[in-house]
């Protein structure tokens, strides 16, 4: 069962409006979803709508370590309830504090999100409050064969000020912003070279406070499908041990033998019985050089999801979730357009700007709209708080370990609101 309340605005409704007919404040409804002080909204868009049941008036000299100690709370779900707070201890006179919602989920789930490391900080500070593990993008291989270094030193002290967990992400990416499938055949055939990446990364693990390792070795030959897998096996003896797990991102995949320089590399029986959890990217249908369409279709995602089940154990799997949309210029021509990858937030705006109303396609369980600008038709597919919440439930009809959002660079407070409204985060 869902447990949260989402709105779809209708023609003539206003912000006000519709907290009325839900008996919220306003004021908590716009913060929470981030509508503009003018309280403009586009027809079709989404409002997440909570229910607190337990309000606390802040009085001055309350502290939010105070009020959380007086409930008997944790920060993290004062952050939680509170999505304007932006993961801060800032309190007002006279704020209203949700200390608890009705219809408390009861399920629970681990929820991960991949950053840059030019991630905003107060931006990640908001975010992480609502997530497991925060891992930055990415400590890639040199040419030699050691990891490239990444500036990740703030983005890991505001993760670990909001209660998640870093994880070291590991990749067969260069210093030219790719994977290099080179590098990792270097890696994947050489024994000493691995036992002196193995060296590297256990010494990262401890310098940082990593609790794990992500692998994302991507677009490799066939023919390194099985060291990639015993890789990722030597990796897991050698960290498991210590107390650290080892994870692995696979290619969206429907069956075991795929063509196609991005599945055949991942063997998801291998890989899924060599790591301790995997992460499915389910996503990326939609992308900047193919034709329009949602960048997750629920039945894509889904039949990837029932492939990867018949060889690996549900409590091992992340489903895959974007945080993101692609806004394509029409008519398109293969080989030619571009779309543009835009934030959640952003297409709605686009929405609001340009006055049209958004539609859900319901087979692909996603928003989208047409709009014009300087006689060019434009299409958007995004993700909302209905399409996020199709996919979460996927957690629960499958019994999966949780969800990984690629990525959180972007704002977008529905994808957090949901996650928190569905399931307790752990």
């Amino acid at each position: 069962m869902i447990l949260i309340t989402i709105h779809v605005v209708q023609s003539g409704e206003t912000l006000s409006s519709i907290a009325s007919n839900y008996g919220v404040d306003p004021r908590i409804l716009a913060a929470d979803n981030e509508v503009p002080e003018s309280g403009a909204l586009a027809v079709g868009q989404t409002l997440v709508v909570r229910f607190p049941r337990l309000v606390h008036a802040v009085s001055p000299g309350d502290t939010l370590e105070s009020v959380a100690a007086d409930y008997g709370v944790s920060l993290r779900t004062l952050w939680q309830n509170n999505w304007y707070l932006d993961g801060s201890r800032k309190l007002t006179a006279r704020q209203p504090l949700i200390i608890r919602t009705f219809d408390q989920p009861s399920r629970t789930a681990q929820f991960n999100g991949y950053a840059y490391p030019q991630i905003d900080p107060s931006l990640l500070r908001a975010e992480a409050s609502y997530l497991s593990y925060v891992t930055p993008f990415t400590y890639g291989i040199s040419a030699e064969g050691s990891l490239l270094p990444l500036d990740d030193e703030a983005l890991l002290t505001v993760t670990r000020e909001q209660g998640a967990r870093p994880v070291l992400h590991l990749s067969s990416y260069t210093e030219n912003d790719q994977f290099d499938s080179n590098r990792a055949a270097k890696l994947l055939t050489d024994i000493a070279a691995q036992d002196r990446m193995l060296l590297e990364i256990e010494a990262l693990i401890q310098e940082k406070g990593f609790a794990g390792v992500d692998v994302d070795f991507e677009f490799l030959p066939p023919a390194l499908a099985d060291s990639y897998a015993a890789f990722l096996a030597r990796m897991r003896q050698r960290l498991g041990p210590q107390g650290y797990f080892v994870w692995a991102a696979l290619a969206p995949k429907t069956s075991p033998d795929q063509p196609g320089l991005l599945y055949e590399g991942h063997s998801y029986d291998a890989v899924g019985a060599a790591v301790d959890a995997v992460l499915l990217m389910t996503y990326e249908w939609g992308y900047t050089y193919g034709p329009p369409m949602a960048v997750a279709p629920l039945p894509n995602v889904r039949a990837v999801l029932e492939y990867a089940l018949t060889v690996i154990r549900p409590s091992k799997i992340f489903l895959g979730i974007p945080n993101y949309g692609y806004d394509w210029p029409l008519p398109f021509q293969d080989g030619v357009t571009r779309a543009e990858s835009i934030s959640n937030h952003r297409a709605i705006e686009l929405a609001v700007q340009y006055g049209v109303p958004i539609s859900y396609d319901e087979e692909a369980q996603a928003p989208n709209f047409t709009y014009e600008n300087e006689g060019i038709t434009h299409q958007v597919w995004f993700e909302d708080a209905r399409s996020i919440a199709a996919k979460l439930d996927l957690i629960s009809q499958y019994g999966l370990r949780g969800a990984s959002l690629w990525n959180i660079n972007r704002p977008f407070s529905q994808t957090y609101l949901t996650i928190a409204s569905l399931f307790q985060i752990f």
